[in-house]
């Protein structure tokens, strides 16, 4: 399945697998619409690679706040101790 991302809300919901091939195409749709995200749904993702949890991340420190993770697609918790970021995504 492709990556996209789409804007619900304070949510951006996405889709797929979030690795780096599909990083900077999540990027650019992202940036147009990023004001306002305090979460972010991770339910329909196949697996995140450290390219994905990196824009993860930089989106959490763009918030200040860290974002509300919903979801935990495979990798994501083995990546968050590896980058030590908490459950917001934020650098611990």
């Amino acid at each position: 399945m492709d990556a996209n991302v789409q804007r619900e809300g304070d949510a951006l919901v996405f889709h797929g697998r979030i690795d780096r091939e599909a990083v900077p195409s999540l990027w650019r749709a992202i940036q147009s619409d990023e004001h306002g995200i305090g979460r972010v749904r991770l339910q329909q993702v196949e697996s995140i690679d450290s390219a994905g949890i990196a824009l993860l991340a930089e989106l959490a420190a763009r918030n200040g706040e860290g974002l509300v993770v919903e979801g935990a697609p495979a990798g994501l918790a083995e990546l968050r101790d590896a980058y030590r970021l908490d459950d917001r995504l934020r650098f611990a």
